[in-house]
């Protein structure tokens, strides 16, 4: 049984080292005393490594028997004589054959609230010890009236641990109370003393017991992961050392209920605590591979009991965590890999970091950022000749860790202790990851046979917090289509300018009248709802003849790229079952051949069958707009071909209904018709930005001009540009603004035209944002938005109002009207707030699908958990990760998969990957992203086919066929800028390819205006 097990380990008795006939003993050191005067080296000041309790004692006391009493113990026990001192190369400890610790007197009368908030024991507790002066206990009397005062007992953790402060008070209680009745003191003689033990360890470890446990803990703690716990602040660099705490009491029932889960499942209550611990740190960071260190008190053998000295080791409890894994399940593999952890309990942590050798980060512990603890209850109250004794709880302002759960075992409750790093955390945050540990501890209790993943977490007013967040329900014009929200304003303003290119502009009537030829033309050609109708051009005005011809034919717009390579348009021609094909003269020898009709909008001659071959050879007048057949909202407007993770791309289906939504949640959030005119348009018309940056400007009655795609990369253009149309109105990406606004800067000029700034598609940098704030007018409204192409564009939009420094980047905001945005786990269920999971999209945006892929619209697009919030019965599975902060915005937290976006683009990585397989030359491959002094760039890593023996020169002699496969497939966004031959992808011990294991590419090409930037 289990309390047999533990009594097994054991080990050989400590003899007494030999001693010293000199003034001063010197002995080794211990690992556990090497390591924390390292740490004291590197921060002598912060007095993190002080051990410190308070005794609250009520009545007469005799401070010279005190003094007396507290002299007997610095006798006793050598490590309270004690100092460090280097002796020729080596780290010694010098043993003074007498001291004397000094009891300090403080009058508590005058120090008022302090000593009310325990603020002035808190501050003494923290002040520094020098380490090569003995002695390293500090004791202070603090007088609060004739007969109440607080004791305060302060050791360095080098001379003591927590074992050896309740060592510390009951001899201290039990010298006291046999000297004011003289009597001798009965405590019984110590065998040994710490510098023994210090000595002892080491030989012992020497004769091979070091390598049988550190062969045990080698494999244990391999391929181990740091745990990504999701913070309220930027990690700095150097842990400050800095600690708070909230303490909480588990209710007797719940105290009960876990005692008698622990009888139930034959584990200590230990085990119980540290699994729920491990299951709340799963369910926060879905990470299956959890490790916690927990102290061991290191005192097996019976000498040990006694001594005052830092025998605390730390144990590194590693549980993997199948989201499969019932909690009795997990009780099972805890109970295994602690009772397998005391077993090999001797190996000193310092010698354990030392031999797997970390990457060494001063921003946190090495190997566990997070601790467990579970402790019986401080002395209890002792009466001596009428004073009592009472340990009082004394709080800490350091911590070692991001997180440690120390709880106390008493009769009747459990009483737990969270501290933290408020340097990471808000105590705010804290508080919730209590009440989290509570709702878990009682969901473990009443269904112990319940997977982890399913196990509550939320509580009541949390979960009303989330659907109250979602609630932006918006009427909105259902029966209208998107262009006749443009042909609206085309009525109201007939000659005010609607577009704009580098050579000519249409007024709204103008548009709207070939816009209605060309629909006229298309119908004619068989043209109706639903039928996808390709659109191949340039950017000038034509895009938007061409696309409101269609649309108002009743069809559906395809936007082809011309700059993408002929085979992805090949593949999107024939994938789309196109008819008919709208493009210009000069493209149509980069067209692949194809059976689709093609139609020419600069064409003004008759094609060999004697037809006219322009769509605009019929007059005006005879052309008004066309109403049969006509299209309806549910009807499809559009189809966008974005990235694919199995190399294919996927045709994403956007409805009227969708696009008709989406204006009227950007005029509800921007005021587009009051507060905006000009619209400068930048996105490459295959990117779903293109079509919002229209219809906002059209359907608005502002003016839209497009911007040519080289002035992009060319600031001093693009801000002439800008200058010249005085535009108020933009969307960028951050890779464009940045550069822009450093021209700006560097020049002296300003950006006040600008009424409305959106930034999108990436992540945009409090650091960029500052900049771009300080260029523009105090009235100019900033905005970072966030969307996904089946969600029609934009879902989410922050508008900042002050600079938030505790955050690398801005948040992307609250959704959008009449969209619902869900940050659920991986059964999909609401993650607490702060913490991060996978968005999910749902309401009125939806995209029908995609375009002949019902598997996978079935994949991506689930039935809605939450209908009574949402205008759609779907929620779409967005792949992204994202949290919800406590003040109501939702912060960006990365990708679930291997989907990436760089300079605006949405990439998956698998298709890179697939094209990059199918070369002859390349057995594997794996792309990624890499970041280098704050660039994204995109780097591929190839297995040479056959093995190279040279993976450098392989890839000097391959590298230009390797660009050409790419460029043949890929737009240039996906085609990676770094590539780097291994002779094998490094892999995870479960089989999977480790990316974060893949080296640091040798050598990347110059950053271009073009790169992104983080």
């Amino acid at each position: 049984m289990l309390s047999s097990a533990l009594e097994a380990l054991s080990t050989a008795p400590i003899a007494p080292a030999a001693a010293s006939e000199s003034e001063v003993f010197v002995f080794p050191v211990s690992f556990a005393q090497q390591r924390l005067w390292f740490l004291e080296q590197l921060d002598p000041d912060s007095g993190q490594y002080n051990m410190a309790t308070a005794v609250h004692l009520q009545g007469p006391i005799h401070l010279k028997l005190l003094q007396q009493s507290l002299e007997t113990l610095v006798e006793r026990h050598e490590s309270l004589r004690t100092r460090f001192a280097i002796v020729g190369d080596d780290l010694m400890q010098v043993v003074h054959p007498q001291g004397q610790v000094p009891l300090t007197v403080v009058d508590g009368a005058a120090m008022g609230e302090a000593i009310q908030s325990q603020a002035w024991l808190v501050e003494e507790a923290q002040r520094p010890f020098n380490l090569a002066q003995a002695p390293l206990l500090r004791v202070t009397l603090l007088q609060l009236t004739s007969s109440e005062q607080i004791l305060l007992l302060v050791m360095h953790h080098i001379i003591s641990d927590g074992w050896s402060l309740q060592i510390l008070v009951r001899e201290l209680a039990t010298v006291y109370e046999a000297i004011t009745t003289e009597q001798i003191p009965a405590l019984p003689e110590l065998p040994i003393q710490y510098a023994d033990f210090a000595t002892w360890q080491r030989d012992w470890l020497a004769q091979g017991e070091r390598e049988r446990q550190l062969q045990y803990w080698q494999q244990q703690l391999q391929g181990l992961s740091p745990l990504q716990l999701a913070t309220d602040f930027l990690r700095p660099a150097i842990a400050s050392g800095k600690g708070a705490r909230q303490t909480w009491a588990l209710s007797p029932t719940l105290t009960h209920g876990l005692k008698q889960l622990s009888q139930q499942a034959q584990v200590t209550l230990y085990m119980t605590l540290l699994a729920a611990w491990q299951t709340l740190l799963y369910l926060y960071t879905s990470q299956e591979d959890i490790a916690v260190g927990s102290p061991i008190a290191n005192r097996n053998q019976a000498e040990t009991q006694g001594v005052i000295g830092c025998f605390v080791n730390t144990l590194v409890l590693r549980t993997q965590m199948p989201e499969n894994l019932t909690f009795q399940q997990l009780l099972e593999q805890v109970r295994t890999t602690v009772l397998e952890a005391y077993e090999h309990q001797d190996l000193p942590f310092e010698t354990l970091v030392e031999a797997l050798q970390p990457e060494r980060d001063l921003s946190h512990n090495p190997l566990v950022q997070v601790w467990f603890a579970l402790n019986h209850a401080p002395v209890e109250a002792l009466e001596i000749q009428g004073l009592t004794w009472r340990s009082i709880s004394l709080a800490r302002s350091t911590t070692q860790f991001d997180l440690s759960l120390e709880v106390v075992e008493q009769d009747q409750a459990l009483q737990a202790t969270l501290e933290y790093s408020p340097d990471l955390f808000q105590a705010e945050t804290i508080t919730r990851l209590c009440h989290h540990f509570q709702v878990l501890l009682a969901g473990v209790i009443a269904n112990p046979d319940m997977a982890i993943v399913n196990l509550p977490l939320l509580t009541a007013a949390e979960q009303q917090v989330l659907v109250d967040w979602n609630q932006t329900q918006l009427d909105f014009p259902q029966h209208h289509c998107i262009h006749e929200l443009f042909e609206q304003q085309a009525a109201q303003a007939p000659e005010a300018i609607a577009i704009v290119d580098e050579c000519q502009q249409l007024t709204y009537r103008e548009l709207n009248q070939q816009a209605n030829q060309l629909a006229h033309t298309l119908q004619q050609r068989g043209v109706s709802p639903e039928v996808i109708v390709g659109l191949c051009l340039k950017r000038s005005v034509h895009l938007l003849v061409g696309i409101l011809g269609i649309l108002k034919a009743g069809g559906t717009y395809l936007p082809l790229d011309p700059a993408y390579p002929r085979d992805r348009l090949e593949f999107m021609i024939q994938d789309s079952q196109l008819s008919l094909l709208l493009t210009q003269q000069d493209l149509l020898e980069i067209l692949p051949p194809s059976t689709a009709q093609i139609l020419c909008l600069d064409s003004r001659s008759a094609n060999a069958h004697g037809e006219a071959d322009s769509p605009f050879s019929v007059p005006y007048s005879l052309l008004p707009a066309p109403h049969s057949p006509a299209p309806t909202p549910s009807c499809l407007a559009y189809i966008i071909y974005t990235s694919g993770s199995t190399g294919r791309a996927k045709g994403v289906m956007i409805e009227h209904r969708s696009l008709v939504n989406a204006y009227f949640a950007w005029e509800t959030a921007y005021h587009l018709q009051s507060e905006v005119r000009c619209h400068l348009q930048m996105a490459s018309f295959s990117f779903d930005v293109f079509t919002g940056d229209w219809v906002r400007a059209l359907c608005s009655g502002g003016k839209l001009v497009l911007c040519p795609r080289d002035a992009l990369i060319d600031p001093p253009r693009l801000y002439g540009l800008i200058q010249h149309h005085q535009i108020d109105a933009a969307e960028f990406v951050p890779a464009v603004l940045r550069p822009l606004a450093q021209y700006v800067h560097e020049h002296q000029q300003r950006l006040d035209n600008f009424k409305l700034l959106v930034c999108g598609s990436d992540t945009w940098t409090w650091q960029d944002y500052q900049q771009i704030r300080q260029l523009c007018a105090p009235t100019t409204r900033l905005i970072n938005s966030f969307g996904v192409t089946e969600a029609t564009i934009d879902s989410s939009y922050f508008e900042a109002q002050t600079i938030d420094s505790t955050n690398a980047n801005l948040p992307i905001g609250r959704p959008f009207a009449n969209t619902q945005l869900y940050i659920l786990d991986c059964q999909r269920q609401p993650v607490p707030i702060g913490v991060p999971g996978e968005l999910y999209i749902g309401g009125a945006g939806l995209a029908r699908g995609y375009w002949r892929r019902p598997e996978l619209t079935a994949e991506r697009f689930f039935p809605n958990s939450f209908p009574h919030l949402s205008l759609c019965p779907r929620l779409y599975k967005t792949g992204d990760l994202a949290r919800l902060q406590p003040n109501g915005t939702l912060e960006f937290w990365g990708r679930a998969d291997d989907q990436v976006k760089l300079r605006g683009y949405r990439i998956e990585l698998g298709e890179i990957e697939t094209v990059l397989s199918r070369h002859p030359s390349v057995q594997a491959a794996i792309a990624t992203v890499y970041i280098e002094q704050g660039h994204k760039r995109l780097v591929a890593y190839i297995v040479p086919q056959p093995p190279a023996e040279d993976c450098d020169r392989w890839l000097q002699d391959h590298l230009p066929s390797l660009q050409q496969h790419l460029k043949a497939q890929l737009p240039d966004y996906m085609v990676p800028s770094g590539f780097m031959a291994l002779a094998r992808l490094p892999l995870t011990p479960n089989g999977k390819v480790d990316r974060r294991s893949l080296p640091a590419p040798r050598h990347l090409p110059s950053t271009s205006q073009s790169e992104a930037t983080v």
